[in-house]
């Protein structure tokens, strides 16, 4: 029937309301998340720059704080203590922060009892070789491994693959190998690199055997004995993956309790050895642990293991020793001593190991060293 009114249409905008849904919560949410994932990012790229930026200058940087700041003698002990303080404090808290950072990142980000399983069982040789082999692959002094050693034992990784990391990191790296070469030849850097490697094999397969996990600090123990990191971060059992601010926000958590544990010891740690490092004499090791007697190899390690150098310094260390007549077990004894283990290392680690543990872990060393300075001691002249 015709009224003689016509229908007149809804206007545009009422028709885009009725026909149009209302955007979802999860979409608002969504690229509110996305806005925040790439604000991360790129303040996270920005903070890296500035990280690599500053650890680059530490050695510059400590070279003119101690001989123009302070001005200091270029060739005085005290001088040499106070560069070696400046550079190494500032290196390993740089590591620190960003070691544990990127390691607690991981864990948030890994399902870290996947890897556990994997180290574990009828793979726990393969373990230890592939901790002794990242650790050679490192370029760190025994100090700078520590913070790379703690986030793998606040990951749950097996103790024993982390003391053959530990072990091994600062007794190996591709510099070190490199000067070996040039300045002894490529049977003694073969030597120096196998022996390297077991040292720290056997050391996680001894470690292990006397379950030295139970001589860990309590805090590193509650760790241990906390849920998976997905449970402890709050997400579903069901396999949810967590956001990237949920990673960063444990990440960071992980970072600041540590770092408030251990801070004042780098400082005293990285003391000891600037003072160790700028007035103990090389000559005094060749005039008096050169006769090759057996007992000079035992002694040697006693005496080299307090000492705080790096595997690269120690390497000329190592020649020189070789051209004043020291035999070369003894020697290698005492150079290799000197750089896995320092009174600097077992006062960072005090913070993670018991007294029991760090007992054993000098034990330990001692007699690997020792083993090996007799074994060179004995077969040098056909080595030459």
């Amino acid at each position: 029937m015709d009224t003689g009114k016509e229908l007149s249409p809804l206007p545009l905008a009422q028709e885009c309301v009725c026909n149009s849904p209302s955007p979802a919560p999860d979409s608002r949410q969504t690229a509110a998340t996305r806005g925040w994932n790439r604000r991360y990012f790129l303040v996270i790229t920005l903070l890296a720059a500035l990280w690599w930026a500053l650890y680059s200058s530490t050695l510059p940087a400590a070279t003119w704080l101690s001989y123009r700041v302070l001005d200091l003698g270029s060739n005085s002990h005290l001088g040499a203590s106070v560069e070696f303080f400046f550079y190494d404090s500032a290196k390993i808290l740089l590591l620190l922060v960003a070691m544990i950072y990127a390691i607690g990142w991981i864990r948030a980000s890994m399902n870290v009892e996947q890897v556990r399983a994997y180290l574990l069982g009828k793979h726990r040789g393969i373990g230890y070789f592939l901790g002794s082999g990242f650790g050679a692959i490192t370029p760190f002094c025994s100090c700078s491994s520590i913070p790379l050693f703690l986030g793998f034992t606040s990951a749950r990784i097996p103790i024993g693959i982390t003391m053959a990391f530990l072990i091994t990191s600062p007794l190996i790296n591709e510099i070190a190998v490199v000067l070996l070469w040039g300045l002894l030849g490529w049977k003694f850097t073969i030597i120096y690199v196998v022996v390297g490697l077991l040292a720290g094999i056997l050391g996680g397969w001894f470690m292990d055997g006397i379950r030295a996990e139970r001589w860990l600090q309590p805090f590193i123990l509650e760790t241990l004995a906390r849920t998976p990191v997905m449970e402890q971060a709050g997400a579903e059992t069901t396999g949810t993956r967590l956001s990237v601010r949920r990673r960063h926000e444990f990440a960071y958590s992980e970072t600041v309790m540590i770092f408030k544990r251990v801070w004042k010891w780098v400082f005293i740690g990285v003391g000891v050895g600037a003072a160790l490092h700028g007035f103990v004499p090389e000559n005094w090791f060749a005039e008096n642990l050169g006769a090759g007697q057996w007992w000079t190899v035992p002694v040697a390690v006693i005496i080299g293991i307090p000492l705080y150098s790096n595997v690269t310094g120690i390497v000329p260390v190592m020649q020189s020793l070789l051209v004043k007549g020291m035999p070369i077990g003894t020697t290698m004894a005492f150079c290799m001593s000197s750089v896995a283990a320092s009174i600097p290392e077992f006062l960072l680690l005090r913070q993670i190991m018991t007294i029991r543990l760090q007992a054993a872990f000098i034990a330990y060393l001692w007699v690997i060293f020792t083993l090996v300075g007799w074994l060179l001691n004995a077969v040098g002249p056909y080595i030459r």
